[in-house]
């Protein structure tokens, strides 16, 4: 049986751990007995907790059959009994990870295999072109991480919206909060001193350069990234003209949070 490649499980890992609608850390711990995978970062935010259970227990085993049977029992639409709608938002998730594996899971919550070349044809081009301009635009190389064919296979929305978290992702390694969206930037970037700051605040034109600062993040949060919405947004058409200027933009935010200091450890 094939094996997933690191972006593939990336993926699948960000589609069930995501934290506006996926998986709970009980549910988790729960599905990880039932697939006999090992749970060695029960302390870690829950996409990187998969991440690592699911590699070490592929890399362990040269086969992708426990993270196929905890993905089987996931989304075992009795589960979802009482929240029928949380379902589907998880199996559009998932399916998006799952595609250029040539894998789905069918609204009867079953793995099935499907035709996936002309997806990865497709997919494969917009990874190339998209990589290529951005790498002329100089992108960051986090920003970089997401012109992945897997990302592509539907357009360009899935690859910002997953380049978006990997903000919100930096924020929390940065200080150590648990928090999502406007909640986590809130608390990184306010306080007297704040967690984070992108300059010295020594003056009222730097407080307002890091208050400007914080509302660009909440903004960017919601238009592609608000947990408290059950299901991903936007659904829109995205040209890659869109999604070049909204990658560098996010690259810009990736420059500034790599520059910020922690003024309450200095």
């Amino acid at each position: 049986m094939p094996t997933f490649t690191q972006i593939q499980l990336e993926a699948i890992a960000g589609a069930l751990g995501d934290t506006c609608g996926g998986l709970t850390e009980g549910e988790i711990s729960a599905l990880f007995a039932m697939a006999s995978i090992p749970d060695a970062d029960a302390g870690l935010d829950m996409r990187q907790r998969l991440l690592n259970a699911f590699a070490d227990v592929q890399t362990t085993r040269n086969d992708r059959t426990h993270i196929l049977a905890f993905i089987c029992t996931a989304m075992q639409p009795e589960r979802f009994a009482r929240e029928p709608e949380r379902f589907e938002a998880m199996r559009l998730n998932i399916n998006r990870a799952l595609a250029l594996a040539g894998l789905v899971v069918s609204e009867e919550g079953k793995l099935e295999a499907m035709r996936a070349a002309s997806k990865l044809n497709e997919a494969a081009k917009r990874a190339r072109e998209l990589r290529a301009d951005l790498t002329y635009r100089d992108a960051h190389p986090e920003v970089m991480r997401f012109c992945q064919q897997e990302l592509l296979a539907d357009g360009y929305v899935h690859a910002v919206q997953e380049a978006v978290k990997g903000l919100a992702e930096k924020i929390r390694r940065r200080t150590g909060l648990n928090g999502d969206g406007a909640d986590l930037v809130d608390h990184a970037f306010a306080g007297a001193p704040p967690l984070l700051a992108i300059n010295a605040l020594a003056s009222e034109g730097q407080t307002g350069e890091q208050r400007g600062f914080a509302a660009l993040l909440k903004g960017v949060f919601a238009l592609f990234h608000d947990p408290a919405e059950p299901e991903p947004r936007p659904h829109w058409h995205m040209s890659r003209e869109d999604a070049e200027d909204l990658l560098s933009l996010i690259s810009l935010i990736h420059r500034r949070l790599d520059a910020a200091s922690m003024p309450q450890l200095m």
